[in-house]
């Protein structure tokens, strides 16, 4: 008998002490969310473009750049010969369907790779060529962004990308 009222008023104390605690936190969760109401709001501001731009704050798009591909060595290209890059995107391979043709490199595959011209830049992607598309040297995996001077390698043709 002893035992089970010792166990009865500690369970007691834990239901008290448990009360407390949960009275404590409802509390602190009031007053936090008291405070942040009384805290002086910032208004946001938003301008018109005509006011961002007399404040200095317009981000206008860069001027389109020129970049084009020169060939550096090809089986099938004349060596110093330029492809410019447009807005549309461009398919470099063997076969007759592509936008850049290398008909006489055999190790390029019949659609090997795309180079697309977006808004942050040139990318290239391989399409799954049998013998891999490398930038200086690395296989690209996914889509790799190409800067000037960078060296695409397709097939046995090398094209340098240029600006201007």
């Amino acid at each position: 008998m002893v035992a089970s009222t010792g166990v009865a008023e500690l369970l007691l104390v834990l239901k008290i002490a448990f009360l407390v605690l949960l009275y404590l936190f409802v509390v602190r969760v009031i007053r936090s969310a008291g405070s942040e109401r009384r805290a002086p709001s910032q208004d946001s501001m938003i301008l018109t473009p005509a006011a961002a731009a007399a404040a200095g704050l317009r981000r206008g798009k860069p001027a389109p750049r020129s970049v084009r591909l020169v060939v550096r060595r090809s089986p099938s290209l004349e060596d110093g010969a330029e492809f410019p890059l447009n807005s549309a995107p461009v398919t470099v391979g063997r076969g007759g369907q592509n936008d850049l043709v290398l008909s006489g490199d055999e190790f390029a595959s019949a659609r090997h790779a795309r180079i697309e011209p977006r808004g942050d830049g040139v990318w290239v992607q391989d399409l799954d060529s049998t013998n891999g598309t490398y930038v200086n040297g690395s296989r690209v995996a996914g889509a790799q962004r190409l800067d000037p001077g960078d060296v695409l390698r397709v097939g046995e043709t090398d094209l340098v990308v240029e600006e201007g």
